[in-house]
């Protein structure tokens, strides 16, 4: 049976993230706010924890989860030849609604479904998600919902989405935006925008002029 716990309070809120860093070890399920909507949020360098997100949310390995991290530096150890454009990028919008996709460093043990060798990383800027990732390391998140419905913008949403195949919801409060992180991706020869979100084209074309936007 799924559990939830509210970090709002103070007293508890540790004790929460100590457990939920033991739930991760163990190869479950947790849902945590981020700045942008709900999560879904496993181990990711557990493949078997990866699938069981993706079939919480009835997803395929063609749609694998970004990764979320708990600071910037963390991206030297997950892409591979990290450049003057990505250092700029998270140096601006990090932490920030910005996920940004790039060659993975392929002696990488991980397994996040049919990536072509890329990876999605993102740091947000949500105090309590950034606390649970400074215990767990990076952790596969993807918007807590099941595919095809509205990302949820608090736990009641996605407790009533995914129900037991969490272990735990760590219930942060409203998501009061409700809208996705722009996702951009430098792993090809021409930077492009997959997906608009709060961080807008004009903004990232300050850092990368030779932008093209897909999502147009």
């Amino acid at each position: 049976m799924s559990r939830r716990f509210d970090v709002s309070q103070a007293d508890i809120r540790e004790l929460v993230f100590d457990e939920c860093a033991r739930v991760v070890d163990t190869g479950n399920l947790l849902v945590i706010p981020t700045d942008t909507v709900y999560g879904i949020a496993a181990d990711a360098f557990s493949a078997s924890a990866v699938a069981a997100l993706l079939a919480a949310k009835g997803r395929g390995r063609d749609m694998p989860p970004p990764v979320l991290v708990p600071r910037a530096e963390t991206v030297f150890g997950l892409v591979d030849g990290v450049d003057e454009t990505m250092l700029a990028l998270t140096a601006k919008f990090w932490p920030g609604p910005l996920t940004i996709i790039a060659n993975a460093q392929p002696s990488l043990d991980w397994d996040l479904g049919d990536t072509h060798g890329t990876v999605a990383v993102r740091m947000p800027d949500d105090e309590s998600a950034l606390a649970l990732l400074g215990r767990t390391g990076p952790l596969a998140v993807s918007s807590a919902n099941i595919s095809g419905r509205p990302a949820a913008q608090n736990a009641d949403e996605a407790q009533e989405m995914l129900g037991d195949d969490v272990d735990i919801y760590v219930d942060g409060g409203v998501r009061e935006t409700g809208m996705s992180s722009t996702i951009i991706d430098l792993s090809g020869d021409v930077p492009r925008i997959l997906r608009r979100g709060p961080i807008t084209a004009e903004e990232l074309r300050e850092i990368v002029p030779e932008l093209i936007d897909l999502d147009g």
